[in-house]
């Protein structure tokens, strides 16, 4: 029996409990072990990754460090014995070996894997190579439906249809890796307000300075509960909040967590991610959007047909009905770079705002246009026109206010408190904009941690500058991080004129 030493340090998804190397060796253990803890108070126990306590830790031996994670799920007090026995790793683990041996696998595999990791069965390391095995040894067709189906049976399925399977459910989701792409948050209240339910579950920023998440987190909570999310969307058509959030395909996120330090980017992992999530968000009816350009995510149509027919074979396998458009991703589609900034994009489209990002407005009630074809509400050809009165009208915006005020309304915050204004060293046509320097540009200035972090363009692709004249303001609450990003600047070209 160990007596219980917290530790306050929320150390992510992995359920973890720490020794003094000579209690590991007493008891014949290593780091990486799995041990199960067992709290005989309340008769609750879980399997956690044993690691090897250091100087600092305050743990001596008979003593165990318990992270914070673990101390709440066991209902932990400080000082309580504890007990804990070896575990045996989980039975997945083969099917995992079987996939770096090269073998393909199915439903039942993936099944079990995914399973065991929502429940902590594997450790860090072991979700790790889960990812970067699927990623080196690309998934076919097959293990993309099998693992998209996995997902979504190993967590909860929303049913905004009551059985009628005659009922639409819609959703829109974009590949990403395109700055300023926020026609989520247009899209969704121009569809609401025409009547159809739009769950918007979304994500946070993993290859652009802003997620759609992050974005509508300026103007509201994101975070809301699952029965949470139900509630407004049966009550208002629509919701936009954080997928992390919700119990919906709970090992999406958990992997995501894995690919982004690694900048690991697998193509059947990110299909299973986007469709299992609206497969358990309730969707019947999916729009993907995939933009083209020799510095986005997808650099040519071919690639990008081959990927549609990937989404449209996978989405239907699973019960959805999918539509790919192809879009152009030549340059940022707003003009603000940055939760903030993007945000502020968002609501001079819905206000009408003169001032507006055309290039944003235009897409989103072309967007909006085709899910509303996708339903039926309108003939074939027709929607755009309808999201077009929808927008014009006001009835978007005043559906927006609806979901800001349903989830929580915020107080906008200010731009950053340092600025720096970069001008044109020619006069001459901006032939070319870099999405990619563009988004580093945004990291660099603290984006997304930092809320007024970010860029704000002033000129987009074809316009006429002349030297001198401002191209784009780059902004940030950190001094140094503001210095770093005009080094980044000054040393790539983001502007081509």
């Amino acid at each position: 029996m160990f007596k219980v030493k917290k530790i306050d340090l929320d150390i992510g998804h992995n359920y973890v409990v720490a020794l003094t190397r000579d209690d590991m060796v007493e008891l014949s253990l290593n780091g990486g072990d799995r041990v199960k803890v067992i709290n005989k108070k309340n008769n609750k126990h879980i399997v956690c990754v044993l690691d090897v306590v250091n100087g600092n830790s305050g743990v001596k031996s008979g003593t165990i460090g318990v992270f914070d994670k673990v101390f709440e799920k066991l209902e932990l007090v400080e000082n309580q014995t504890i007990d804990i026995a070896p575990s045996e790793k989980p039975s997945s683990i083969e099917y995992l070996k079987q996939k770096i041996e090269g073998k393909r696998l199915g439903l039942k595999e993936f099944t079990a894997i995914i399973q065991d990791i929502i429940d902590n069965k594997f450790s860090q390391i072991e979700t790790t190579f889960f990812v970067t095995v699927c990623s080196l040894d690309t998934l076919d067709d097959d293990e993309t439906i099998a693992l998209t189906q996995a997902m979504v049976d190993c967590g909860k399925i929303l049913d905004f249809t009551n059985g009628d399977k005659s009922k639409i459910v819609v959703d829109k989701h974009c590949i990403g890796g395109l700055a300023g792409n926020r026609t989520t948050m247009i899209v969704t209240p121009i569809v609401a307000a025409a009547g159809l339910i739009m769950p918007k579950t979304s994500s946070r920023a993993i290859t652009s300075p802003a997620g759609t998440a992050d974005t509508m987190e300026i103007l509201t909570n994101v975070e809301i509960s699952t029965s949470e999310m139900f509630e407004q969307v049966k009550k208002i058509g629509a919701c936009v909040v954080w997928g992390g959030a919700v119990d919906l395909s709970p090992a999406d996120d958990i992997i995501i967590n894995v690919e982004h330090p690694l900048e690991i980017d697998c193509e059947g992992q990110m299909i299973a991610s986007v469709l299992s999530k609206k497969k358990s968000a309730g969707s019947t009816h999916v729009l993907i959007d995939i933009p083209v350009g020799p510095t986005a995510k997808v650099k040519t149509h071919k690639e990008a047909e081959r990927l549609g027919h990937r989404f449209t074979k996978v989405g239907r396998a699973i019960g959805l009905n999918i539509k790919v458009i192809v879009t152009d991703g030549i340059q940022p589609i707003g003009s603000g770079i940055g939760p903030l900034y993007e945000a502020e994009d968002v609501l001079k489209v819905l206000k009408n705002d003169e001032n507006c990002d055309k290039t944003l407005r235009n897409k989103s009630v072309m967007m909006a246009g085709i899910i509303f074809d996708m339903a039926g509400i309108t003939k074939s050809g027709q929607g755009e026109s309808l999201a077009e009165d929808i927008l014009t009208s006001g009835r978007a915006y005043d559906k927006m206010n609806e979901i800001i005020d349903s989830q929580g309304r915020k107080v906008i915050p200010s731009y950053g408190k340092y600025s720096y204004v970069v001008t044109a060293p020619t006069s001459g046509i901006i032939k070319s904009i870099n999405n990619q320097f563009v988004s580093k540009t945004a990291f660099t200035l603290g984006a997304p941690k930092d809320n007024g972090a970010g860029l704000i363009l002033h000129k987009k692709l074809h316009d006429f500058v002349k030297e001198g004249e401002e191209l784009f303001t780059i902004y940030s609450n950190s001094e140094m991080k503001l210095k770093y990003a005009k080094a980044f600047i000054y040393d790539n070209e983001i502007y081509y004129i």
